[in-house]
């Protein structure tokens, strides 16, 4: 029955029940993580912005930098043996629990995963905020709300940052939409059976089904995802509206 995307080399065994049942763990891991690196870059994007050339201006700058150039399974492997294996703190890798079953061992379980693959992203999201709005704050309709005699507060948030986050929304959207279709790195690292590692073991095994299932199921996401971000453009942004 539909959608059939056929049957496994290996097992025999339908390939479409296997990518629902991996799903929840891909989908666990791209929505927390999403979560906080949206949160932390922003915030960290907009502080830097606002307090140019200065001590938190430039750790900032510097730990982004340092986000961007590590690779997910170096950190990944490094917060296992630290923070794991060491501190014992969080749960070693391969110990996800569903959301349905027990909501605060889910939490646990996937803590360290998502502020591993969040720490990549928010240092990207970090670097693109604050150059948005460098160039945002110094347009003509923040000294006009300024001179209104509006509130800093408001002139950031809602002339500011709403101009700034056009280019925030849609790498946001990208984002996500390739990591519902499978984390491969992140889920390899710590050992999560997710889509990406469901890939993975195609590749591995030349498990032709496997992988083209993978593939289908992806570009639905970033699909997905491009239509939503296209809807919030007229959210985000006045200006979309007005044309």
């Amino acid at each position: 029955p539909a959608p059939c995307l056929g049957y496994s080399f290996i097992t025999k065994q339908p390939v479409w029940p296997d990518l629902l049942d991996r799903a929840p763990v891909t989908a666990s891991l791209a929505v927390g993580a999403s979560i906080l690196w949206l949160v932390a870059g922003v915030s960290t994007g907009v502080l830097s912005a606002l307090r140019r050339g200065t001590i938190f201006d430039r750790s900032a700058m510097g730990v982004a930098l340092a986000g961007v150039s590590l690779p997910i399974f170096f950190t990944g492997l490094v917060s296992l043996a630290f923070f794991s294996y060491t501190l014992g703190w969080t749960a070693p890798g391969g110990q996800f629990v569903p959301f349905t079953e027990n909501p605060a061992q889910w939490a646990y379980s996937m803590i360290l995963p998502w502020i591993t693959l969040a720490f990549l992203f928010s240092a990207q999201y970090a670097r693109l905020t604050r150059a948005g709005m460098l160039e945002t704050m110094h347009e003509d309709y923040i000294r006009t709300a300024r001179a209104k005699g509006l509130r800093e507060r408001n002139v950031v948030v809602q002339h500011g940052l709403r101009a700034a986050l056009t280019p925030i929304v849609t790498i946001f959207g990208l984002d996500v939409g390739l990591l519902l279709g499978g984390a491969i790195l992140t889920e390899k690292t710590f050992s999560l059976n997710g889509l990406g590692k469901y890939a993975v073991d195609g590749i591995g095994s030349q498990d032709m089904p496997k992988i083209m299932g993978v593939t289908l199921l992806a570009a639905f996401f970033i699909v997905i995802a491009n239509l939503v971000v296209d809807l919030l453009y007229a959210v985000v942004d006045p200006r979309v509206r007005t044309q």
